[in-house]
């Protein structure tokens, strides 16, 4: 009652403060007239989490894009209705029969929406597999991912780059973010090294990058890969562009198989590097109730995965967050189905945010909104709740980690901002806390929806300095 009437509250201030755009602070107001984006454009939402009403309220009930930001729902929905130490489970089972070294039956994996199952985790799940005595399977390789209700979909369908690694669709089974790593380590002789890890059989890579003199700066951005399909399942990739040799050795990531192929072409290395021989082949399919447990691999706790999620805006990683929020309460799976578990989770809590949509909780999406004041409700509920500590750590601090690692370096603000930037197409959110110099906790939410957004960053860190020294 007291949270609605709280509510309730803020909307009446927002009616008499939104209009006002004289309201941003004049630092503000300046970097957004250079970038051109007008102030009716932007939603703002600042207050004090010991006050009961916001210190800037500019456009904030407008529904607004969140990009990246939405993660703060997702993952504090998250931390609150599964607890900071719910860990996710993976298994190998069988239903076959085991003589000497040989399992003679299909090995089947099961997987139940790890995040973070990583090639090392993979890798550890098989070698417990392997140290039963088991060497030789014969049979297939069955892959249960029936714990979600995911439809295939074409990963490209956002933005049409289907290998990158944001645009990963979620899976029961999900093994090394559903992607290939890649190293580029520099020659002496010359040119750059391409290495696949793992490297399944069925990539081939060639490597046309060449060495750059020139300080490592945004590497990425001149490094170009092509994808060729060779048919069989094949697929060579080219890499080519400039790569600084001041770079050292980096990594790149890539989405290359849909994912029983994934899963299959790791499985395949990593069971042949432990000694092991498979003679059947892939398949999907369901672990039967006669099936026993050969192995178990349990993941980090939730409190540690999100921290990976929000810092570096992981976008497979925040899906499969969401259908387990959905799965653990209940629901058969699907995202829809785990939105309006969100949608329950928020009203018992008093936070009524009937603008919001959630399509996949990631914030990579062009139907989901939120108000800016709503996202700083839930802000604010979030500090005043037990879980402050291990949800205000997961955020990137200014200037130190994360996304916000490069942006406000010789300010007072940095190292004592809190805050999850979002950055699509026409869009460019931050959302989180500050520390002014005064010792005072602030909310702040920054939301830009303008064809011209990319060019609001000055703005918002404008805003965040602006809160760090305000008086």
């Amino acid at each position: 009652m007291l949270m609605k009437k709280y509510l309730l509250g803020l909307f009446l201030v927002l009616v008499a403060v939104s209009a006002q755009a004289a309201n941003l602070p004049p630092s503000v107001r300046q970097a957004l007239e250079q970038a051109g984006i007008p102030a009716g454009s932007v939603g703002v939402f600042v207050q004090d989490v010991s006050s009961g009403k916001p210190l800037i309220a500019h456009q904030a009930g407008q529904p607004m894009s969140p990009a990246s930001t939405m993660k703060l729902v997702t993952t504090y929905a998250g931390l609150d209705l599964l607890g900071p130490a719910y860990t996710w489970k993976t298994e190998a089972l069988t239903s076959g029969t085991e003589s000497g070294d040989t399992l003679t039956g299909d090995l089947i994996i099961k997987g139940y929406g790890d995040p973070a199952l990583t090639l090392e985790s993979f890798w550890s799940l098989l070698r417990d597999v392997r140290r039963l005595g088991i060497r030789q399977i014969r049979g297939d390789l069955v892959l249960d991912d029936s714990y979600f209700q995911t439809a295939d979909g074409d990963p490209g369908a956002f933005d049409g780059e289907s290998s990158r690694p944001y645009n990963v669709l979620p899976d029961a089974l999900l093994v090394n973010f559903k992607t290939i790593r890649f190293r580029l380590v520099p020659e002496l002789a010359g040119g750059v090294r391409v290495i696949a890890d793992a490297e399944p059989s069925r990539v081939r890579v060639v490597s046309q990058l060449q060495l750059l003199d020139g300080p490592c700066g945004d590497w990425s951005e001149g490094v170009t890969t092509e994808i060729g399909r060779n048919g069989g399942g094949a697929v060579t990739v080219l890499v080519s562009g400039g790569y600084p040799r001041a770079c050292g050795e980096k990594s790149l990531y890539l989405g290359l198989f849909d994912n029983t192929h994934h899963v299959d072409a790791l499985f395949r290395q990593l069971w042949q590097e432990l000694g092991g021989t498979i003679s059947g082949g892939v398949r999907k399919g369901s672990a039967t109730p006669d099936a026993r447990l050969l192995a178990r691999h349990e993941s980090r706790a939730l409190a540690e995965v999100v921290r990976d999620i929000n810092k570096f805006s992981n976008n497979v990683m925040a899906r499969q967050l969401l259908l387990t929020v959905g799965r653990e309460a209940g629901s058969e799976g699907s995202l829809r189905s785990a939105a309006q578990v969100i949608d329950r989770w928020l009203d018992e809590r008093g936070l009524h945010f009937p603008e919001m949509e959630i399509e996949n909780g990631s914030g990579l999406s062009r139907t989901e909104r939120i108000a800016p004041a709503h996202m700083g409700a839930l802000l604010l509920a979030a500090w005043r709740g037990p879980l402050m500590a291990e949800f205000v750590s997961s955020l990137p601090i200014a200037a130190v980690d994360g996304t916000m690692k490069k942006r406000l370096h010789d300010h007072g603000v940095a190292g004592h901002a809190h805050i999850k930037t979002g950055s699509l197409q026409g869009v460019k959110a931050i959302a989180g806390y500050v520390h002014d110099r005064k010792g005072r906790s602030m909310v702040v939410v920054c939301l830009i929806n303008h064809p011209g957004a990319s060019a609001g960053q000055a703005a918002q860190d404008a805003l965040l300095e602006w809160v760090y020294n305000r008086n």
